[in-house]
């Protein structure tokens, strides 16, 4: 009998024990998830990872040293409303979004895309920009694409390690990668022949090539596909962040703020909404062309 008691009170001991461990880690994953959030709150500012150099989502107008642009603008009223000062580092993507992991930014703004490789490892605001993706060619032959089996061999230009410059390396291209370098480098190698394509979102295409008029640059007529959706990141345990954030972007989407913004930065166009019309995805336009072709 007192074998059972003993037995009984060690396996008791266990669970309360176990119980303890249990709360004592929810505890610290909780303050672990908390942490970001505390060091804004007792700094009383947000430090935020763009490029500077992506018109028109982040940019320094020519002239001028006080950074712009949708994504800033949007970050600099989250910001405003949160009550805190607002302080931007600039780097190329990839740093961009190292320095999210290493915490020497809050968070990242810069035209960033949705995608589930990387919600495996950073946590994404509620999206502020809906778009698709779509190429730049050469106006005079299209730079030789037809179709999309035409990009084998070809020259894409992109940042290494962006959902774009992947699509590219995909379907065969080459992808020619820069830094942290402007819109107009990019567009003037396709010009010029350095490079056959840039592929990227609509509405950043669009801007470029009113802005650059004199390149001999199109976006190709036969291709948009992929819907996408832009937010900041941040990392993946700042839940508190995340909910101040989607919080503050909510109201804005409620009172106009975002669609203001959208319209001051891309030609009067929302982009804080969905596009109207059905895109396809990039396996459908395969599929479409594999039955064109037979």
């Amino acid at each position: 009998m007192k074998k059972r008691l003993l037995v009984f009170c060690s396996l008791l001991a266990v669970l309360v024990l176990s119980a303890c461990g249990s709360s004592a880690n929810d505890s610290a994953e909780q303050a672990s998830e908390d942490k970001v959030w505390e060091a804004i709150q007792n700094s009383g500012k947000i430090t935020v990872g763009t490029s500077g150099t992506l018109y028109p989502a982040s940019y320094y107008p020519e002239g001028s040293d006080d950074i712009t642009g949708y994504d800033v603008e949007v970050i600099k009223e989250i910001a405003k409303r949160l009550d805190l000062e607002v302080e931007f580092k600039t780097s190329d993507f990839n740093n961009m979004l190292a320095s999210v992991q290493n915490g020497r930014v809050d968070l990242a703004a810069n035209d960033i895309g949705v995608t589930d490789e990387r919600k495996e490892k950073f946590a994404y605001s509620e999206p502020y920009k809906y778009s698709y993706t779509t190429m730049i060619v050469r106006k005079d032959d299209l730079s030789g694409i037809n179709s999309l089996e035409d990009l084998k061999g070809k020259k894409a230009g992109g940042e290494a390690t962006t959902g774009y410059s992947k699509i590219a390396e995909e379907l065969g291209a080459e992808v020619v990668a820069y830094g942290n370098t402007t819109n107009d480098v990019y567009l003037r190698d396709v010009d010029n022949g350095r490079t056959d394509l840039i592929i990227n979102d609509y509405y950043l295409q669009s801007l470029a090539l009113q802005a650059f008029s004199d390149l001999n640059i199109t976006i190709h007529p036969d291709f948009k596909f992929d819907e996408t959706s832009n937010a900041a990141i941040m990392p993946k345990d700042a839940t508190e962040l995340k909910k101040q954030v989607d919080k503050v972007l909510s109201e804005m989407r409620e009172d106009g703020t975002l669609t203001k913004l959208s319209g001051e930065f891309f030609g009067g166009a929302d982009v804080s909404k969905q596009p109207d019309e059905d895109i396809p995805t990039i396996d459908e336009v395969l599929k479409q062309q594999q039955e064109e072709e037979k």
